[in-house]
């Protein structure tokens, strides 16, 4: 029984970071908002915002998300 009371703390705290964790990899892997984010770069690409190096260094991070969140979808 005392030893629940000491543990309750610690497993509650291992609870809520699992579901910190889960939401953020929600927010990091949704596909809408990928996609948003990949028009949004390739506009700035095209108006002269951001150079061709950062422009395919960011969408190629941005690819590799969108297809891990494809791969996330499928399973």
């Amino acid at each position: 029984m005392i030893h629940k009371l000491f543990t309750l703390p610690i497993r509650a705290l291992l609870v809520l970071g699992e579901k910190v964790q889960e939401e953020a990899e929600n927010e990091l892997y949704n596909i809408q908002k990928l996609q948003q984010q990949l028009i949004q770069l390739h506009m700035m690409y095209e108006n002269g915002e951001i150079a061709q190096n950062l422009y395919q260094q960011k969408e190629q991070e941005l690819l590799q998300r969108y297809k891990k969140a494809k791969d996330r979808e499928k399973s």
